[in-house]
């Protein structure tokens, strides 16, 4: 199971951690072991590492309405950028 880091801007940090819309989403796809990083010297940068059983399942989700739900909820400013462990 692939290891991603996920990393983009939020406007509002603490609205980021407390919402659980995030994490609903990605259990629909068996996303699983998700950890969340605050940038300490700007905290509008965040990041996510994530275990992914299927990556084309997470590329065909960020596009789909129930992760677009969650980050307009969540605050999340375009671009999300991910990184695949080799």
């Amino acid at each position: 199971m692939p290891t991603v880091i996920g990393y983009h801007d939020v406007k509002d940090v603490d609205a980021w951690l407390a919402s659980p819309l995030r994490a609903e989403a990605f259990a629909t796809i068996g996303v699983t072991d998700i950890r969340t990083f605050v940038a300490p010297d700007d905290p509008t940068k965040v990041a996510l590492i994530l275990e992914v059983p299927d990556l084309d399942a997470l590329n065909a989700a960020m596009g789909g309405p129930e992760f677009g739900r969650a980050m307009v909820n969540d605050g999340v400013i375009p671009p999300v950028t991910m990184l695949v462990e080799r």
